[in-house]
């Protein structure tokens, strides 16, 4: 086993618990870094174990009736269109270009989150609930194609602001839609051959039990309390992903 990659996965797993989001903004760096994996195999790689993030850590929110089920199927039927699309296209998208626009919106909506500058009056009209909803799984299963992430830095802030949630709902909804999104998306990068096998499953035992620990953490704090942490963490993956998609200077 893997002590490393099973390391990579309790962070991660805790991260996404928290967080309502899949972990692979902590798995996909640390892939990287400690273990030397490409940008698209760590990506693929991240995505399988966002699965067992979405599967453990929505159990939590569940208990508490914090998933938002009705939505959440409408939600997960465009997440798997947009992530198998998505992860179909990644090899030909220019991935630092990508990882920078994708900073930038994180920063955004991280620095408007917890003042609803976004959207002030929470809640869209009934009329607009579906295609809202159709719009915020495409997007979010677009994000999690590409990066190899569970998409729920861009489904919770719009479940928030759009839809009115609570942040504990938000999340636990989010949890539970990223389940068979980063499965569809997984297919894909498996038949690129992006995910290394001798890792994933060590990844997938630590990424099982910090999103359960990470849930639980959750469902303790305050919702404006938990939306402020949502906000932070928002930001700091931003700043992190536009700051690594700067262009390394030519060594001569």
């Amino acid at each position: 086993m893997s002590w490393q990659g099973l390391a990579i996965g309790l962070a991660a797993g805790v991260f996404g618990g928290v967080g309502g989001l899949g972990g692979g903004v902590v798995m996909v760096p640390l892939l990287g870094l400690w273990l030397g994996l490409p940008q698209h195999r760590a990506h693929g790689t991240s995505l399988v174990a966002v699965v067992v993030t979405g599967l453990v850590g929505v159990i939590p929110y569940a208990m508490q009736g914090a998933v938002a089920l009705r939505l959440s199927v409408v939600l997960a039927a465009a997440s798997i269109v947009g992530s198998s699309l998505a992860a179909g296209f990644s090899p030909l998208v220019p991935a630092r270009a990508l990882r920078r626009v994708f900073g930038i919106l994180l920063i955004a909506t991280g620095a408007s989150l917890p003042f609803d500058l976004l959207l002030p009056a929470h809640g869209i009209v009934a009329a607009w609930a579906l295609p809202a909803g159709l719009a915020t799984g495409l997007v979010a299963g677009a994000v999690a194609g590409l990066l190899g992430v569970g998409g729920g830095s861009v489904m919770v802030p719009m479940l928030v602001l759009l839809f009115g949630f609570g942040q504990h709902l938000a999340q636990g909804t989010s949890l539970a839609v990223m389940v068979p999104a980063a499965l569809a998306g997984s297919v894909q990068h498996v038949r690129h051959r992006h995910v290394e096998a001798s890792v994933a499953p060590a990844l997938a035992i630590g990424v099982a039990a910090g999103a359960y620990l990470g849930g639980r953490a959750a469902l303790a704090l305050p919702d404006q309390t938990l939306r402020w942490l949502f906000a932070a963490l928002l930001l700091t993956t931003g700043v992190r992903y536009v700051w690594t998609s700067r262009p390394r200077p030519v060594v001569r």
